[in-house]
């Protein structure tokens, strides 16, 4: 097997030859179809996420160990299983759900594996899909796509999940209220088509990016505003009636949390912070009650919930999202991440197979 592999922080993925594992127990070993090229793995490439102050918190002192083949959005077909892998079969095409835990923890049992405290996700903690093939410990994380195309399947796996978990945390407004979205990149945009399907009212789309504004606007944005203008806040106020009761942050910056806080709701406004782009932000805590103000995180998704995600896929279609393929090469798999870093890439890129 042939895998694309971060060898040292922050230097180009290198390509290195392995044997094709053989799975035993309850393994089932996957070829690639498709694998999407995430924001977050440039956090993994880089091997530290900014906590702000001048802080980082280093990866590979939480337990990521080099060489590591990233990629967590992946449909992979089967091509061998272990004795103890129930209910698949060869041939079948399966996407792999990568927010895997130990399996036995209580939080784990009752299927948030996302927040498991011995993590294994796919691409981060175990080898993920920038490879010729995949090896997933059991087949519970493996999900039938139907007729869906892999390169379309495969950012359900994060981008769409991980959209979904967010947007579920904020229901009890979505269908009365305009959702505030900050971030118009692969997950913004698929969380934008995901309101739709989930019957909600629409979205305000932020970003500071025209390019990706004006594709939020395409896809049926009711308002796009520019996150660097001097009166954002006011844009978004103006745009969602008065004040919005719900923001969603796929950015996750200090300012980006600030514009969600001044653009909200006098009280009861909910904010989601999902993105991981750093910093830090200073809040005055009476400020909580005063104002009933939500601050959440929301991290991935859980097992059941990409249930509930493939469920609404197959009964209202998939998020539409820009989607760009390209064939998984050394130099195409650098080139994605370096296109991403640059914010070249609008919607997803998905490698193939050469």
């Amino acid at each position: 097997m042939l895998s694309f592999d971060v060898c040292e922080c922050g230097k180009p993925l290198q390509a290195i030859e392995r044997p094709t594992p053989e799975p035993v127990g309850s393994q089932v070993l996957l070829a690639v179809k498709a694998s999407g090229v995430c924001h977050s793995d440039l956090h993994i490439w880089d091997g530290y996420y900014e906590l702000g102050g001048g802080k980082r918190l280093q990866l590979l002192e939480r337990g990521i160990k080099l060489p590591l083949t990233m990629g967590h959005e992946n449909v992979g077909e089967v091509v061998a299983a272990g004795p103890d892998a129930k209910g698949v079969k060869v041939g079948d095409l399966r996407l792999a759900h990568p927010w895997m835990g130990c399996g036995e923890c209580m939080v784990c049992k009752r299927g948030e594996e996302n927040l498991c405290r011995t993590p294994r996700n796919l691409g981060v903690f175990s080898n993920g899909g920038y490879s010729t093939h995949l090896m997933v410990p059991h087949p519970r994380y493996l999900f039938e796509i139907g007729n869906l195309p892999p390169e379309k399947a495969a950012p359900l796996a994060c981008s769409g999940i991980t959209a979904y978990g967010a947007l579920k945390k904020v229901s009890h407004v979505l269908k009365e209220q305009p959702v505030v979205i900050i971030g118009a990149g692969g997950v913004g945009l698929a969380a934008q088509a995901l309101v739709k399907s989930m019957g909600g009212k629409g979205v305000v789309m932020v970003d500071i990016d025209p390019v990706k504004r004006d594709a939020a606007k395409k896809a049926g944005a009711l308002a796009v505003v520019d996150g660097k203008a001097v009166d954002a806040a006011r844009q978004i106020q103006d745009a969602t009636g008065g004040g919005a009761w719900a923001v969603v942050d796929f950015v996750g910056a200090g300012n980006t949390v600030k514009l969600a806080m001044d653009s909200l709701v006098p009280k009861g406004g909910h904010i989601v912070v999902v993105g991981l782009f750093g910093g830090d932000i200073t809040i005055s805590t009476p400020f909580f009650p005063m104002r009933a103000m939500t601050i959440q995180g929301s991290y991935v998704g859980s097992l059941p919930e990409m249930r509930e995600l493939l469920d609404i896929v197959q009964k209202k279609g998939l998020p539409e999202i820009p989607l760009a393929t390209r064939p998984m090469s050394v130099a195409n798999v650098n080139g994605a991440l370096n296109d991403l870093r640059n914010g070249k890439v609008i919607g997803r890129v998905v490698l193939t197979p050469q």
